[in-house]
C-alpha cells in the first residue's frame, strides 16, 4: 500500500515562501515520478512539478521560476519550495507518485496524498 503524506502547508503573505514535504511509503526508487500537484477551488487539478528518476526535475509553466523541486533518498522525502507566493498560488497542493515513465503533461498519476492547504493572503 503506497502512501503519500504531504504536510508544510498554511498561510503565508504575498511574497512569502512555503516548503512543503511529502513523505513517501517504502523506497523512492520505487517510483519514476515523483511530483506535486495543486487544485485551486473552481478549478482543475494542475502538475506544477515533478522529480524523475536520476533526479531530473521537470517544472510547468504555471510557477516555473518560483519552484524548487526536490527529493532526499535517505528520508523517502520529496520537497516541494515555493517563493514569491501571489495570491493566485492559493490551493490545495498535493503529492503524487508514478512508477511509469510519465510525460510531464499527464496529469494523472498513479497515487496520491490528501493534500495540503496553501493560503496567500495578507
Amino acid at each position: 500500500q503506497v502512501q503519500l503524506v504531504e504536510s508544510g502547508g498554511g498561510l503565508v503573505q504575498p511574497g512569502g515562501s512555503l516548503r512543503l514535504s511529502c513523505a513517501v511509503s517504502g523506497s523512492i526508487f520505487s517510483f519514476y515520478a515523483l511530483g506535486w500537484s495543486r487544485q485551486a477551488p473552481g478549478k482543475q487539478r494542475e502538475l506544477v512539478a515533478d522529480i524523475i528518476s536520476g533526479g531530473t526535475a521537470r517544472y510547468a509553466d504555471s510557477m516555473k521560476g518560483r519552484l524548487t523541486i526536490s527529493r532526499d533518498v535517505a528520508k523517502n522525502t520529496v520537497y516541494l519550495q515555493m517563493n514569491d507566493l501571489k495570491p493566485e498560488d492559493t490551493a490545495v497542493y498535493y503529492c503524487n507518485a508514478d512508477p511509469r515513465q510519465v510525460p510531464l503533461t499527464m496529469q494523472s498519476r498513479a497515487y496520491w496524498g490528501q493534500g495540503t492547504q496553501v493560503t496567500v493572503s495578507s
